[in-house]
């Protein structure tokens, strides 16, 4: 091992700045993921094992004293009370060819190499990453689910960024923006740690009839201009199936009819919605002479301004 001065190309009156400074320069250039350099891996341990002993103060003063050798190992058995002796199974505290350099990386569990400085030059994700297990990370994705399943509960495909293909079992009345968390369906975990988990946020679907607000739905109801003046019993349809309502004679277009629990179904926060159903008149798609003659003598002989209120 060369000497560590020689091989971060200090003076011995160097500053710790400087020592740290020349470090990040040096691993920067040698790293083995980055660098092109010949004998990059032996050139960037070469320069952790010199900053393990520069780079530590104790260190650097027994170095500087001659108590231990350039690889951290005591010069005399004197010293091996000093702290920097053999570790047991025969290597030295010191010794920075304990680092794995296999994966293009300190080790975390060796030596006295600041963690933030790796973390400034390679990314802390990187260099913790390869010292220990690490849960794999998770995964959002969002779907859209029909308002009958919402109101039925039932079960939907997600598909995956992975291109995996998972059956999500969505729960009746769940709420738009809630969402649902697989567990374990993740990316892997680093070195056999449990992998992330898939979460899964809910959308509403487009319905072409009931427009959703809340934990209400809103529904436009056809009538007859008869059923409107006349009175009936009509069919109107609700996520859970047709139901009968009725209308009272003389209802105007544009009244709002309330259906109790007929909305969107109960949750584990809110209870069940209603259904608002807005009467709107529809007249024939033909022409009716009759019906233009009657409204003709409604006209003259019984006219009304709806839009007095307006004025």
């Amino acid at each position: 091992m060369r000497d560590p001065y020689d091989v971060l190309g200090l003076a011995k009156s160097a500053g710790a700045a400087e020592i740290k400074s020349a470090f990040r320069k040096l691993a920067k250039k040698y790293h083995p993921d980055q660098s092109k350099e010949p004998r990059a891996k032996e050139r960037f341990a070469e320069v952790g094992s010199a900053y393990e002993i520069l780079g530590d103060e104790k260190k650097r003063k027994a170095f500087d004293r001659g108590e231990i050798d350039a690889e951290g190992k005591p010069r005399a058995p004197q010293f091996e009370g000093f702290g920097f002796g053999r570790q047991p199974g025969g290597g030295a505290r010191g010794d920075f060819r304990n680092f794995d350099f296999g994966s293009g990386g300190f080790s975390a569990e060796s030596g006295s190499i600041d963690p933030d400085i790796l973390s400034e030059l390679f990314g802390a994700g990187r260099t913790r990453a390869r010292s220990q297990s690490t849960r794999g990370e998770d995964m959002s994705v969002s779907v859209t689910v029909p308002l009958a399943t919402i109101a039925h509960g039932g079960s939907i495909r997600v598909a995956l960024p992975t291109g995996k293909m998972l059956d999500v079992a969505v729960p009746a009345g769940i709420e738009e923006g809630k969402s649902i968390r697989l567990r374990g369906q993740g990316h892997a975990g680093h070195r056999g740690a449990p992998p992330g988990d898939v979460i899964v946020t809910i959308r509403y679907a487009p319905h072409p009839l009931f427009k959703v607000e809340g934990r209400d739905l809103r529904l436009d109801l056809p009538v007859t201009l008869y059923e409107a003046i006349l009175g009936a019993r009509v069919r109107a349809p609700t996520l859970s199936g047709d139901v009968e309502v009725s209308i009272a004679p003389g209802a105007s277009g544009g009244r709002v009819l309330r259906l109790r629990g007929k909305g969107l179904p109960a949750s584990a926060d809110h209870p069940a919605g209603d259904l608002l159903a807005t009467l709107r008149i529809v007249l024939p798609n033909e022409v009716d002479p009759e019906l233009s003659a009657l409204m003709r003598r409604l006209r003259d002989q019984k006219p009304y301004d709806p839009r007095s209120s307006m004025v």
